[in-house]
């Protein structure tokens, strides 16, 4: 592991390495716990390009074929913070995305999933805090994109569990922007699975995918 940076997506990338930077500078002597705080490195959700989707494959009555259900919303927020060695600081950082706008191109679907499988009215959020980022070999840069795995606690349906995002990302000014996937099964996060009749079968893997793009705090 190249680094201890975190980031539910990203931006610690290329956070980590300017807060390394920073480290680097001497302190004055009885400011430490200022110096501290000024080296951390704040990113948070851009307030365009980001999409959080699902996708669970099935099988409609009167069609041949399966296909994959898919909904989406760019409701999301959250902010990274990465302290001055690279890591994450766990309190400040988290990706929350609101379940209430998702949609799919089914009303009746919608509606199903909001209050039976993710009972939205108690429920209203998914939320992700990242743990680790593993096999990040370099910074993403606008012309190469760079892939690696990040690990965190995904809460859904009020179930909080480990889960691994697929992440691939690169530069786009002083943005980060990329798409980060993940898979997981209903009965992980004590889901049920949809039953009624116009839907023949669902399979019971879940996969979840973020187009996401952070930017300095501040920027905005």
């Amino acid at each position: 592991m190249v680094s201890r940076i975190t980031g539910g997506l990203l931006a610690l990338v290329v956070a980590s390495s300017t807060a390394l930077g920073q480290a680097k500078s001497p302190a004055k002597k009885g400011a430490s716990d200022k110096s501290h705080a000024s080296s951390h490195v704040h990113y948070v959700v851009a307030p365009q390009g980001n999409e959080a989707r699902y996708r669970v494959r099935e099988q409609l009555v009167g069609l041949d074929l399966p296909n994959d259900a898919i909904g989406t919303t760019q409701d999301i927020a959250g902010a990274l913070v990465v302290d001055a060695s690279g890591n994450v600081v766990r309190d400040s950082s988290k990706i929350v995305v609101t379940l209430t706008s998702m949609k799919s191109d089914k009303e009746r679907r919608d509606n199903f999933i909001k209050r039976r499988t993710m009972e939205t009215e108690r429920f209203p959020t998914v939320e992700l805090v990242p743990t680790a980022l593993k096999g990040l070999n370099g910074t993403p840069t606008i012309a190469t994109s760079t892939s690696f795995e990040l690990l965190g606690d995904l809460t859904v349906h009020g179930v909080t569990r480990p889960t691994t995002w697929k992440v691939s990302a690169h530069a786009d000014g002083g943005d980060i922007v990329g798409l980060a996937t993940t898979a997981f099964t209903f009965k992980d996060f004590s889901l049920d699975q949809p039953k009624v009749p116009v839907v023949l079968s669902v399979e019971d893997t879940i996969k979840l995918e973020y187009d996401f793009r952070f930017t300095p705090a501040g920027k905005q």
